[in-house]
């Protein structure tokens, strides 16, 4: 976008331009024919007086002269008043015109003005800041299109996270109908609290908020009750007493239900103006809209997660099955996953990354289910064959959860967990940076149970044995993640 000019450059322009006008020539023109008659005149008279001592004019030629003063004046007023006539209608013309431009109480004040030329140049002066407001808003118009497209990029770029795209719509809309603050609230499992799910205009941290009552008698309740959205022009005590949402205590306020058909889910809420007035119809229709378009993606949502729970759990309970058949191995799953949990909080890893290491430490020996039990359940060391089949048991379990979308992100960790920093590992051969800091750690929390689990051919190790056996691996693992894993169980009193 061009950049916009200053007032001075456009006022300037203006005034510049006003000489040049065919109103200003004409009146100039007669002024001056209006001045020459009498100053021609009284030149004549000066110089009798000077030549003669005395005016030498007859009473006829007095009288001559006299008239034509008299018919100068006459014509130059008719003249300059159709003049004047002309500036009127160009001031009346320009009222009518900023009668479509600017606002009636501003062309009231203009209406207030008895000098025609001070009308026009407050016009112009009007004028100029409704076009410099114009521009104002085209660039803040362009900011906030990016903004949302930004978002909507990063909403796109994470397609499993609804959140982003609720914190989106919550600004928008909040946004949109000059809102200071908004939050979105959803319904618990138990109906009887609503939660913040995401905020904007405040620095208020959502998941630190405690739930809310919507028990019989409350706001809320009558706001779910309603199914329609309800203005607030007072703050209800029970909203402006909740410690959870006093950012929210704010006129006036506007609460939308999100309802998708019989079930109520939670409620978007905006407070405040940026500009003292009331929601207007409009508003309120716009935001009900918004509401049950929002209401809809939260359910979609939560059925997505239902399915996808649904597919993780048939999983997992196909790899505990695994997990059951080798006595010597049974619960080795989720103590491998208890490590991996141990040692994620131990490093500070957020609780997304958490989560993805719980789930597929569950899952890690998910590919067993395509190894023979002949070699599963073999009671003594495996021969060259037998590990080039149980090699394999990553690949597979990779190959298991591959085409389950919601299971992607646990990919990695499945066909790499037994991966080792100086590329001796399988099945990849990885080396270095090459292995993600997940799977190195699921590695470490791996061979640690296998350590202190029995086995046909060996005694269980204690834990210190273990620890101190992980440290002899060196440059196989990554020490920093041993050493971690190490203060963690001392700080557990395993040692």
């Amino acid at each position: 976008m061009s950049q916009k000019p200053k007032t001075p450059f456009l006022k300037s322009n203006i005034v510049g331009d006003i000489p040049d006008t065919p109103i200003v020539r004409k009146f100039t023109i007669l002024f001056l024919l209006m001045s020459v008659i009498p100053t021609v005149v009284l030149y004549y008279f000066y110089v009798q007086i000077k030549e003669y001592g005395r005016l030498q004019l007859t009473i006829n030629e007095f009288n001559v002269t006299l008239i034509f003063i008299v018919l100068g004046v006459i014509v130059g007023y008719a003249s300059m008043r159709e003049v004047l006539n002309q500036l009127v209608q160009v001031t009346d013309a320009n009222r009518r015109a900023l009668e479509n431009i600017l606002s009636p109480e501003k062309v009231r004040e203009l209406g207030q003005e008895q000098n025609e030329i001070a009308v026009l140049a407050q016009s112009f002066s009007a004028i100029t800041e409704r076009l410099e407001e114009n521009v104002r808003s085209l660039e803040l118009a362009r900011r906030t299109l990016h903004a949302v497209m930004a978002k909507i990029g990063q909403g796109i770029s994470n397609m499993q996270n609804i959140d982003t795209f609720l914190g989106l719509i919550l600004e928008t809309v909040t946004d949109g109908l000059g809102g200071k603050v908004g939050a979105l609230l959803v319904l618990e499992e138990d109906r009887k609290t609503l939660t913040t799910r995401c905020v904007y205009g405040t620095t208020v941290e959502p998941h630190r908020q405690k739930p809310v009552d919507v028990s019989a008698g409350t706001t809320f309740h009558a706001i779910l009750a309603s199914r329609r959205p309800l203005l607030f022009s007072e703050v209800p005590a029970d909203i402006r007493e909740a410690k959870p949402l006093v950012y929210l205590a704010m006129t006036p306020m506007i609460c939308a239900p999100l309802v998708v058909k019989e079930k109520k889910l939670g409620m978007i809420i905006v407070s405040g103006r940026k500009v003292p007035e009331m929601f207007q119809d409009d508003e309120v229709n716009l935001l009900a809209n918004v509401a049950a378009q929002t209401g809809v993606s939260i359910e979609n949502a939560r059925l997505n997660q239902d399915m996808e729970k649904t597919y993780f759990e048939t999983i997992s309970a196909l790899a505990l099955a695994v997990d059951a058949k080798d006595r010597y191995s049974r619960g080795h799953l989720d103590r491998v996953a208890d490590h991996c949990v141990i040692i994620a909080r131990k490093l500070g890893l957020d609780a997304q990354d958490i989560q993805t290491l719980r789930d597929a430490a569950r899952l890690h020996d998910l590919g067993k289910i395509g190894i023979p039990d002949e070699v599963l359940q073999k009671n003594g060391v495996l021969n060259e064959q037998e590990w080039i089949l149980m090699k394999k048991h990553p690949e597979i379990g990779e190959s298991i959860i591959k085409p389950i979308r919601s299971l992607n992100h646990l990919c990695d960790v499945v066909r790499h967990h037994h991966e080792k920093l100086d590329g001796t590992g399988y099945p990849d051969g990885l080396k270095g940076e090459a292995i993600s800091p997940l799977a190195r750690i699921t590695t470490i929390a791996d061979i640690y149970d296998a350590l202190t689990s029995e086995r046909p051919y060996r005694d269980r190790m204690s834990p210190a044995q273990a620890c101190e056996e992980l440290r002899k691996m060196g440059g196989k693992l990554d020490q920093d993640i041993v050493e971690v894993f190490v203060e963690a169980l001392s700080e557990q009193r395993k040692l």
